[in-house]
This record gives C-alpha cells, structure tokens and sequence, in this order.
C-alpha cells in the first residue's frame, strides 16, 4: 500500500488473482493497448485499482461476445473523453432478456416422469446440447435449470401425443436453424432503416447510443408479434389444405415415409354427394374443415381468456 496516494497496488500476480485473468493475459492486453502500462517502481511494475476495473470491463464486454478489436476502440473512447455510459447501456439493453419468461428448475425424477418414467440418457444429453437443459453446477444430475419452461411444456405435449424424442430434437434443430435465419434478416431490416444513423460513429456518441438503447426497447417486441402472427396465418392456410388432402377421396397415394390419406366413410361421401353434388364433394370439405378450424380456434381464445382471468 502506498503512503502517498493510499490506493491498492498490485503486482501483476496479485492483479491476475484479483480479476481472475492469467499473467499471460494481462501482457498480452498491454501490448494490444487494451491496458495501460503499470507504473515503474524501482525493479517493480506496480498496477492499482484502474487497471483492475479496466480488465472487469474487458471480461465483461468478451462475455457479451465483443471482440478484443473492438473492445479496444470502446475504451479508447472512453479514454479520449467520450463516455461510455450509453454504449454500455446499449451493450446492456441488447445482451438483456428477449422475453418474459422466466427459467425454472426441474429434478431428474420429475423430468423422467414427464417422459414416460423412463430414464433416457440420450435424450437428456441431446437437450442439454440444445440448451433446453442446463446443469446445475452443485446438482450434478439431480436437477436441472430449464431456461425456457415453455418449451419444454411443449416437447412434454408432443412426446404425449405419440412423437419420439428424437423427432422432437430433431424437429427443434430445424426450427432453430430457420428462426435464426428470420432472426438475422430482421436485424438486418431494423439495422438499415432504424439504427444505421446511430452507428455513424464507431463506436457511437453517448448520446446516440442512448436513443439507440431506447429504439430496441421499443422494438424488441416487434419481431416475435410479427413471427407470431405470420405463423398463425400460414398455420390456417396450410393446416387447411393438409386435412383437405388427406380427407379428400381422390387424395392421391403416399410414399411409405408420408402420412397416409384418411378415406371418409362412404356412407358421408353419399351423403355430401347428395347435398352438393358429384363436383362440390372437394369444396364442401375443405369449407367444413376450415369452419371446424375457426370453431376450434375461438374455443381455444376463449379458454385461454378465462383461465388468465
């Protein structure tokens, strides 16, 4: 400790103990320039408090997913007098939570109970690898976190309606790949019409960053109401056709790794037959079909409104 200044000083062990960074590390950021140099004290470099809270900032900035080169263009803003403050707040509203969903914990006897009662290695450690479950450090297998409780009600649903696990998680890979595709182009939308006047700088003004941080606020929202109604609609459309096909008595024939058709009884095809006439059978289908499927969505509208009141 210095009499003079009595601040914290460090050797460059003692500052690797205290951040949790190697030696190694710590030389290979001063030489990057992300560090500043140590002051020379005799034979010894001695570090204080500032190098200390500029290694936190560079591991917390690294755990976010930034680059060292950029990194090093923030603090030399920073340094140079332009604040950091709404960078880090834009650093801060984007790496935050994109739903309202909160993470749970489930044991293994309840997840297995969930499944079947029977313990599937396989299936855990492929869920695992999807992120669905995450292990507890002081758990071992006993419990798990689940990030998304939502989504694992759903595999829970398929699983009870017939649906192999393997289908599950391979049907999960392919969505992912697909909704991260969405996700990138509508970042790609939003970063050409909304933010690429507040990335004029690099890195930004605070000012700019702050009004940056307060458009994806506004915005988060936005893709997940868009994919959600998206979804719905070319759910109806297409859920629609499907049944069409598969009722329609000149429904053609399927592969053997396809569903296969469902023959209405004949005494209905009579029946429509005589209602319609030999031509309208297809029509009057499809038209029962998607009446059947607005009756069953308003059902289900209505009984989700009760149960949130």
């Amino acid at each position: 400790m210095s009499e003079q200044s009595a601040q914290p000083e460090y050797r460059i062990e003692d500052l690797a103990h205290h951040s949790g960074a190697t030696v190694r590390t710590i030389r290979a950021y001063q030489d990057r320039g992300l560090l500043p140099r140590p002051e020379r004290r005799g034979r010894s470099n001695v570090y204080g408090d500032a190098h200390l809270a500029r290694l936190r900032q560079i591991a917390d900035l690294l755990d976010r997913g930034y680059t060292l080169a950029s990194i090093k263009e923030l603090l030399e803003a920073w340094d140079t007098g332009r604040g950091l403050g709404g960078v880090l707040g834009l650093v801060a509203e984007v790496h935050g939570p994109w739903t309202d969903e909160e993470a749970a914990r489930i044991s293994r006897a309840e997840l297995d109970a969930r499944f079947g009662g029977t313990p599937d290695e396989e299936a855990i450690r492929e869920a695992v690898e999807l992120g669905v479950l995450e292990p507890l450090p002081d758990r071992g297998t006993e419990e798990y976190l689940v990030p998304s409780p939502q989504e694992l009600a759903v595999a829970v649903e398929l699983y009870a309606a017939g649906v192999p696990l393997s289908a599950i998680t391979g049907h999960l890979r392919e969505l992912r790949d697909q909704v991260e595709h969405i996700a990138s182009r509508f970042l790609e939308f939003t970063t050409e019409h909304v933010f690429a006047r507040y990335l004029e700088h690099r890195p930004p003004t605070d000012s700019d960053a702050a009004e940056a941080a307060t458009m994806v606020r506004r915005l988060r929202p936005l893709a997940q109401q868009t994919v959600d109604a998206e979804l719905a609609r070319a759910m109806q459309l297409l859920a629609t056709q499907h049944l069409q096909l598969h009722l329609s008595p000149e429904a053609p024939p399927t592969r053997e790794d396809e569903p296969r058709a469902v023959a209405l009884p004949a005494a209905t095809i009579k029946a429509v037959q005589d209602l319609v006439g030999t031509e309208g059978i297809g029509t009057f289908i499809a038209a029962a079909t998607e009446r059947e499927i607005h009756k069953r969505t308003l059902d289900s509208l209505t009984s989700n409104q009760r149960k949130s009141t």
